[in-house]
């Protein structure tokens, strides 16, 4: 559909016009009466503490997914610097900055977006965060975990993320999070139409917690009419680790594809972006605690972008 679009100079007139007013893709191709789509790659990722390890192993997984198509890449939870709840990573700020500078230069060789559970470390802090670059290799967003799951060595997050990737207005959530619908409703009532959802959940030896995994995020899904797009850590064969199962999720709720529980799978969907059922969010605008979620929006908009410090 863009390159159609690009051929015409009518549409591409119009695609510049809409860019300059900060108005994305998403809402250009609605407007033309054309569906928008976007194929994303969910990427069970099994990290180590070795960051140049990751990195290097990454940037290979970018340019094959470039390769195929992929628009966004997905990877899990401190998937960069590896993930430990006791302690945080090694690596130092300089070199996880310089790691993730040059996974923004893959995406900008490569076209392609990356979506990259990491941590942030600065001014003797340390976040459980997730970097977004968009396929000109810029950050547009660096989030924070707002809701801690245990891990000693972070401090929370500072802001609700809501931004434009490769022209869909999206939203991400670390781990946790999901259990804070509020998280995704305030980012849907704006308007996002997918929510990356990166983790490294409880492992195998907490079976109890596997199924409401899988509910709380087609929960987040229906409710919202979003998309999901979660890409976890697998499970290691000692049983240590996560446990897999990262998935693609449906505006409706439905999983569209799963992933095993031990394998370094790669999940590949083009997500027809189309509102499903627009109205859904909505709605709570029109019930008696409308001024309380408008309100929600407005904090929610007034701090997104806001600097981890």
């Amino acid at each position: 559909m863009v390159s159609k679009m690009e051929s015409n100079g009518i549409g591409r007139l119009i695609h510049g016009v809409f860019k300059a007013a900060g108005i994305g893709l998403f809402a250009v191709l609605s407007l033309r009466g054309q569906t928008p789509e976007l194929k994303v790659a969910a990427v069970q990722f099994r990290s180590s503490l070795n960051l140049n390890d990751n990195q290097r192993r990454i940037s290979e997984i970018l340019g094959q997914l470039a390769s195929a198509q992929v628009q966004v890449a997905v990877f899990p939870e401190c998937a960069l610097t590896g993930y430990d709840t006791d302690s945080a990573p090694p690596a130092s700020e300089k070199e996880i900055a310089a790691a993730e500078e040059n996974i923004g230069q893959i995406c900008r060789d490569k076209k392609i977006a990356a979506v990259l559970g990491t941590v942030y470390k600065v001014n003797s802090h340390a976040y459980d965060a997730t970097d977004v670059f968009n396929s000109r290799g810029e950050r547009v967003e660096r989030y924070g975990k707002i809701y801690l799951a245990g891990e000693k060595w972070a401090v929370p997050g500072n802001h609700i993320a809501y931004f434009d990737l490769e022209g869909v207005p999206s939203t991400v959530l670390i781990c946790h999070d999901e259990r804070y619908p509020e998280l995704v409703h305030l980012p849907a009532l704006e308007g996002a139409q997918v929510v990356y959802y990166v983790s490294s959940e409880s492992s195998l030896k907490e079976e109890s917690k596997l199924a409401p995994y899988r509910a709380q995020m087609m929960a987040r899904a229906v409710e919202n009419s979003v998309y999901v797009v979660a890409a976890n850590a697998p499970a290691n064969h000692d049983l240590t680790g996560s446990h897999g199962q990262s998935r693609i999720i449906a505006q409706d709720g439905n999983i569209l594809q799963e992933a095993s529980i031990f394998g370094d799978d790669v999940l590949i969907a083009t997500l027809k972006l189309a509102p499903a059922k627009s109205g859904w969010p909505q709605k709570s605008l029109q019930g008696p605690l409308g001024d309380w979620w408008r309100s929600g929006v407005a904090a929610m908009m007034a701090n997104r972008h806001k600097q981890l410090e």
